[in-house]
């Protein structure tokens, strides 16, 4: 049994994902900012008759939340297999059920700093804290749920079919955790760890308004299938099957 932990797990893909993993036998720590919220997902997965799901608080951008989930999950466990870097937020306003993107000229900082708290701050947070549980782990496996607009290759495209769809704060949030996602990656390139950035197809959540094409269950089994991935399995990799539906790996 894998011991996984997954934050902004208590909704959506990072929901689907805890059912996954419970349903495949491994043991989850739901991570929620808000603990009642994580408590009615573990009472929503009890109820469906999964037993190996806890609830974690855990709120990314604050150190002391981080370091008060790393000593719960400490002892509850000696060791992590699997840490899913799912929280995230894209900062958008909607006017009915169009987003209005962020302007490069006219977004202020502080829009640019509440996403990157999460998206980029969050995760490397909550990977250190963790990184000790991770290392005791056979098959450590730390995956960054990223999306496929963070890729400056796919974004600098004319032909991309997403071209358009610009957006300076979510999207080089994106980018940016790509690149500590490499960097990871490179440095624990001679481990068993495996890590790697994946995004999920366009899924309709509250994340998007529900505006996604794809359902919550098709983009967790899309993330896990490339999280639970063997010693022999790829690292320093990004992948998106809603691009590439053959491999799944797109370019940064």
């Amino acid at each position: 049994m894998k011991k996984v932990l997954i934050t902004g797990a208590n909704k959506g893909i990072g929901f689907e994902m805890a059912r996954q993993l419970a349903e495949k036998g491994h043991y989850i720590f739901i991570g929620s900012r808000n603990l009642q919220n994580g408590l009615e997902a573990v009472k929503k997965l009890k109820e469906e008759g999964f037993e190996n799901v806890e609830a974690i608080q855990i709120d990314v951008t604050d150190q002391e939340s981080v370091n008060a989930a790393r000593i719960e999950i400490g002892r509850l466990t000696t060791s992590l297999d699997i840490l899913i870097n799912n929280a995230g937020i894209n900062g958008i306003e909607f006017t009915g059920n169009t987003p209005i993107m962020h302007s490069s000229l006219r977004t202020g900082i502080d829009k640019f700093k509440e996403v990157y708290e999460v998206n980029v701050f969050g995760v490397i947070r909550t990977t250190q804290a963790f990184f000790d549980l991770l290392e005791k782990s056979t098959e450590p496996r730390i995956t960054n749920v990223s999306s496929s607009q963070g890729s400056l290759t796919l974004h600098s495209d004319p032909g991309y079919k997403y071209y358009h769809a610009k957006g300076a704060v979510y999207q080089s949030s994106k980018s940016a955790l790509n690149m500590y996602t490499i960097a990871l990656a490179f440095e624990l390139r001679d481990t068993n760890f495996k890590v790697n950035a994946i995004s999920p197809p366009s899924t309709a959540t509250d994340f998007n308004h529900h505006l996604g094409t794809s359902s919550v269950e098709v983009g967790a089994e899309h993330i896990l299938r490339y999280t639970l991935i063997d010693n022999d399995g790829p690292t320093g990799k990004f992948f998106c099957v809603d691009n590439n539906p053959e491999t799944g790996e797109i370019p940064w």
